[in-house]
């Protein structure tokens, strides 16, 4: 009984931990102050967004290259898998030093896109993965310029500065598939479906497993930030956990 207590209040504990759902509900709410600047709930959040969207944007990249049927597609995948294993490694740099707990998996809405995509064929796959992608990209756009705009924490200013660059590096590439569909992802942005915070929150991560990391491809060119100057530093590839 003790052992179920155990979990039953971690779970509850997780999202709080995590900044996607929390007590006070301010996302302005100092939540620790760092030697880099305060970190709000905010900023917290912003963080473990950016890790869960590598963590499902990922697995699609390496699909897209597998089942692309065009050039496009192709290389849209390409880009994702390079911007988001320089992301990824960025938000595993940064995390441990603010005290930010990342997941090991995407949230339940996350993998429902994977799970999609992966049962797609052909010139379903490509049409799907641009439309949902350029939705999704579309809207962290949004949250990653009000975190640039509003946040304190140096970190996570040069974190933004890096998701802004390889988000509109993966909008623009899938804009060049000529698959996106404007009207429907116009209106799949602003009127996004009401789910309950159990399907948008990562599940949290599995205690004494080894960390995710999403390995650099070859001949990377996107780079992860170096914590010295807040800049990106060369690629450093590293071993894969799947």
């Amino acid at each position: 009984m003790g052992g179920a207590l155990g979990l039953t209040l971690a779970a509850l504990a997780y999202p709080g931990l995590l900044g996607l759902d929390t007590v006070s509900g301010s996302p302005s709410r100092v939540v620790a102050q760092t030697r880099w600047g305060p970190l709000t709930e905010a900023d917290r959040d912003f963080v473990v967004k950016v890790r869960a969207a590598g963590l499902w944007e990922y697995p699609v990249g390496e699909m897209a290259v597998k089942k692309g049927t065009t050039k496009a597609v192709v290389t849209a995948g390409r880009h994702l898998i390079d911007g988001h294993a320089a992301l990824d490694a960025s938000c595993r740099k940064i995390a441990p030093l603010l005290d930010i707990t990342l997941p090991d998996a995407a949230s339940p809405q996350q993998r429902g896109f994977v799970t999609t995509l992966g049962a797609d064929t052909g010139k379903q796959f490509d049409r799907d993965m641009a439309n949902i992608l350029r939705v999704t990209h579309g809207q962290i756009f949004n949250t990653i310029a009000k975190i640039r705009s509003t946040t304190r924490n140096s970190l996570v200013r040069a974190l933004a500065n890096q998701a802004n660059a390889t988000v509109l590096d993966h909008i623009t590439v899938m804009e060049d598939t000529g698959l996106v569909d404007y009207d429907r992802v116009l209106f799949q942005e602003t009127t996004p479906p009401k789910l309950p915070a159990s399907d948008l929150t990562p599940p949290p991560p599995s205690g004494g497993q080894p960390q995710v990391v999403l390995t650099p491809p070859p001949g990377a060119t996107s780079s992860p930030l170096d914590l010295d100057g807040g800049q990106p530093a060369a690629p450093a590839p590293g071993p894969t956990v799947r």
